[in-house]
């Protein structure tokens, strides 16, 4: 007898809550071994492949691609134990995209109702749900669910799906005006999600701080919404479609207002027949690896005091330098030293220097916090966005450990297989903006970090070099930093010796 198993959206660890599903690896009837990846997720941090913990046949899919599911949600179930190729679920219908849904098995003998850690024991899972993270905690026990709580709905294509378990309502504790102490259903089975509902008392069921920071900026009131997910749970799409509503139900005032104004014996399409025919603007959601940036770049802007100072350096030499490196390893050596390798090189023993800029501030204990390890982030465009790769203590590397480092990690940008690690725990971020054919910027620094130098492309320009003026490989420096951790002085001689060390690189060589 086979024992049907759930798969939940695992915890992607450094605080995120959601993620949407970008593409399934499986379909209903694959059979799959344990820690074999399943779906392929966006969340605020990168793309992930979930490896499922269960080794057996897939019968059922929750959630078709592009839907954001919250952590704890259905992904998946396994039938574990059933012969290769056999499924043991319902009917099986193709859905709305041409996926196919399947079910487990219902009513009260079937293995699902039991305990997910006994579940997950007897079926030799490995627990390893995401690699680097695992599922710490057990699963917590789930209802078993009598038959007549069970539910059939069509599809959106009037195909009927196969049977689902309809949860109990959760209940909240928090009492209603007018009868202290009685306990009421968190969200009503009824409601439409996202839809505006009286004002209750009790908590809100809000687990993203995402969510709650777009609710305030749109003066949308959450105790106000119908949570979509699980127990009732508000999501980003739920006040999405609220701030949709509110939008509509302004512009309806508007066109209402308009007509009430509009001359006697005219109608409203001929008052404004060119807003009748404008073609709609385009939405582009803010949300993965795109929200997130924009939230980073926000809070920035925000919390930081930052200034920026630049200057203009001669790289003659340091152009010189690099094609001396890469001429002595020889074409068999392996990759090239880069210029940004150098710079980065450089960029270390500037913070070695001028340690303030490698820190952080405490706004709650009010608080500046040097760090000891410099962990070098670079800025790097990929088609999902920028991202931010981290070379992890780079003030114990050399250009070339440097060099090698930001190449592998600038591959798995470009192909989207950077982990969250991999793209957290920065100290000071190194932005090449010159390969975009620009000379100058003004960086917004990456928070929490305290600064950013940002590098414009090196051309020929007229310089004078020895008392006599000549054509130099010449680029422009800037730094943006948080005044809160040093003043001018600090960030001055920062870029000074950067500058120079691009200028004569032999100052680095002294300084080491």
């Amino acid at each position: 007898m086979a024992q049907v198993l759930e798969f939940k959206l695992p915890d992607l660890g450094e605080g995120l809550t959601e993620a949407e599903i970008v593409r399934w690896l499986v379909e209903v009837g694959d059979v799959v071994a344990i820690d074999q990846p399943v779906v392929e997720v966006e969340t605020a941090k990168a793309m992930v492949e979930v490896p499922c913990p269960y080794g057996g046949v897939v019968t059922a899919r929750f959630g078709e691609e592009g839907t954001e599911l919250p952590v704890g949600a259905p992904l998946l179930t396994v039938a574990v134990g059933a012969p290769e190729g056999q499924e043991t679920s319902g009917p099986v219908t193709p859905g709305p995209s041409g996926a196919r849904n399947g079910s487990a098995p219902s009513g009260p003998s079937s293995p699902s109702s039991s305990s997910g850690s006994s579940a997950t024991e007897s079926s030799g899972g490995s627990g390893n749900v995401l690699v680097g993270y695992g599922t710490g905690a057990p699963a917590a026990r789930r209802r078993r669910i009598r038959p007549d709580r069970l539910d059939r709905t069509p599809t959106r294509s009037g195909a009927l799906t196969v049977e689902a378990a309809v949860p109990e309502a959760p209940v909240s504790e928090a009492p209603v005006s007018g009868a202290p102490g009685v306990p009421v259903p968190a969200a009503s089975s009824t409601a439409v999600p996202g839809s505006v509902a009286p004002v209750s008392d009790g908590p809100v069921p809000v687990v993203s701080p995402l969510v709650r920071r777009l609710a305030r900026q749109h003066d949308i009131e959450l105790r106000r919404l119908t949570g979509s997910g699980p127990d009732g749970l508000i999501l980003r799409a739920d006040v999405d479609r609220a701030i949709r509503q509110a939008e509509e139900a302004e512009a309806a005032k508007t066109r209402t207002a308009r007509a009430a104004t509009a001359p006697t014996g005219a109608s409203p399409a001929a008052a404004s027949p060119a807003a009748s025919a404008a073609p709609a603007a385009e939405r582009i959601p803010l949300r993965g690896v795109r929200g997130a940036v924009a939230d980073k770049l926000s809070r920035s802007r925000t919390e930081i005091p930052d200034a920026t100072c630049w200057v203009d350096a001669d790289a003659t030499e340091l152009m010189a330098v690099r094609a001396a490196m890469n001429a002595a390893t020889g074409p068999s050596a392996g990759p090239k030293v880069s210029v940004l390798a150098l710079l980065a090189r450089i960029c270390t023993a500037a913070l070695a220097r001028f340690p303030e800029l490698n820190s952080t501030v405490d706004t709650e204990a009010r608080e500046i916090v040097r760090l000891p390890g410099v962990h070098l982030g670079f800025a790097a465009q990929t088609e999902r966005g920028l991202v931010v790769p981290v070379v992890r203590d780079a003030h114990t590397r050399n250009a070339e450990s440097i060099g090698a480092e930001i190449a592998r990690l600038t591959e798995l940008a470009r192909t989207g297989k950077l982990g969250p690690v991999q793209l957290t725990g920065g100290t000071f971020t190194l932005n090449n903006y010159g390969v975009f054919g620009v000379d100058g910027s003004t960086p917004i620094i990456n928070h929490p970090e305290a600064a950013m130098l940002g590098v414009g492309r090196i051309m020929p320009k007229p310089w004078v070099h020895q008392g006599e003026l000549a054509v130099r490989q010449v680029v422009q420096l800037s730094l943006t930093f948080d005044h809160r951790v040093c003043d001018g002085g600090t960030a001055g001689g920062f870029l000074r010796y950067v500058a120079d060390c691009v200028e004569q690189p032999a100052v680095l060589l002294r300084t080491l």
